[in-house]
């Protein structure tokens, strides 16, 4: 059995990846390592829990003496998910993504050089790119110009990574993927909250004019890629990972789709204040990723609606987050397991 550490596997695209893991990897053993902060929640794998190939370990990847003890299981690979990802967090508090996104980096990576694991790594996001023109892609050489404290941290634990495969050979892959989309998303997010929002009829905030660019991607198109990275990536390089769909879609045709799905109408849009340091547009060039013979397979349109769909057909899953339950669900059903 290969051994795999997968942090922040507790999260919307770690959990979603060790799903996907477990099911086209029968030599996979996985240990998920996760702080279960808000947004970590284990009700993503209930269905697992009794699979003899994966193993829960509560933890923090900046808290070295836990990340040694789980280590200890003979882990050969390990993927990084782990990271406080909301941007508006960020912006009022940036602390706790410094030390996730920097030292625990930093802490993962020396577990890494000391028992010279095969492969470290990194999930990272287009975000460190900063804004980009329309008609520009970010390649994986450009200069990284980060907006928000969020994609700062990012950003930094990216060139740690770098630093360790150039200083101490350790063996790495990073990617840099666009918006994900899928099931499991926790409701601050875009789409789950506009979902969430409309089914308990309540208006749906929009930042600014929503004329934002995004590069909407399928979380399981995600995971494929990942899989291939591991497979044929070469150590010490960047992929970039997106749809690339055109014409490409703003945040307020995407609140469009999900009214649509919903047979909600527009008066359901509140348009709300910006954010400061707003990116206006992502966009990423795949070219790398595709020579290694990558492509999405999930249309956006149809994907959105599925997701919208399982949203809809799953009110068990996010109604106790939504009604400021959550933690007291998710510790009586799930922190004794």
């Amino acid at each position: 059995m290969k051994k795999v550490l997968v942090t922040g596997g507790a999260g919307f695209i770690g959990s979603n990846y060790i799903h996907h893991a477990l099911r086209v990897h029968p030599d996979w053993e996985i240990w998920n390592f996760d702080k279960l902060t808000y947004a970590g929640n284990l009700a993503n794998l209930k269905d697992i829990d009794t699979d003899p190939r994966y193993h829960f370990v509560q933890g923090d990847i900046a808290d070295a003496t836990a990340v040694a003890e789980v280590m200890k299981n003979g882990i050969e690979i390990i993927i990084n998910f782990a990271a406080e990802s909301h941007v508006d967090r960020s912006i009022k508090g940036s602390q706790e993504f410094l030390v996730t996104g920097v030292l625990g980096v930093q802490t993962l990576l020396d577990a890494a050089k000391e028992h010279s694991i095969k492969l470290f790594y990194q999930i990272s996001t287009d975000e460190v790119y900063g804004d980009v023109e329309v008609g520009q892609y970010s390649k994986e050489t450009d200069m990284l110009h980060p907006s928000s404290p969020y994609s700062a941290a990012k950003a930094a634990g990216d060139l740690l990574v770098l630093a360790y495969a150039r200083t101490h050979k350790v063996p790495v892959v990073l990617s840099r993927c666009t918006n994900n989309y899928g099931p499991y998303q926790y409701p601050e997010k875009m789409l789950p909250l506009f979902v969430t929002n409309l089914i308990q009829g309540k208006k749906v905030p929009v930042y600014g004019d929503g004329q934002q660019i995004r590069d909407w991607l399928h979380v399981d198109d995600h995971c494929r890629a990942i899989d291939l990275i591991i497979e044929k990536g070469n150590r010490g390089e960047i992929y970039n990972i997106g749809a690339n769909h055109q014409p490409e879609w703003v945040n307020l045709q995407v609140t469009k789709l999900i009214l649509d799905e919903l047979k909600a109408d527009e008066s359901m849009i509140e348009h709300v204040t910006d954010r400061p340091g707003h990116d206006r547009r992502y966009a990423v060039d795949t070219a790398k990723i595709s020579v290694l013979g990558w492509k999405p397979l999930v249309a956006p349109d149809e994907g959105l609606r599925q997701v919208v769909r399982w949203y809809k057909d799953h009110p068990e899953w996010w109604q106790p987050i939504t009604s400021g339950d959550f933690k007291k669900y998710y510790e009586s059903q799930y922190r004794s397991a």
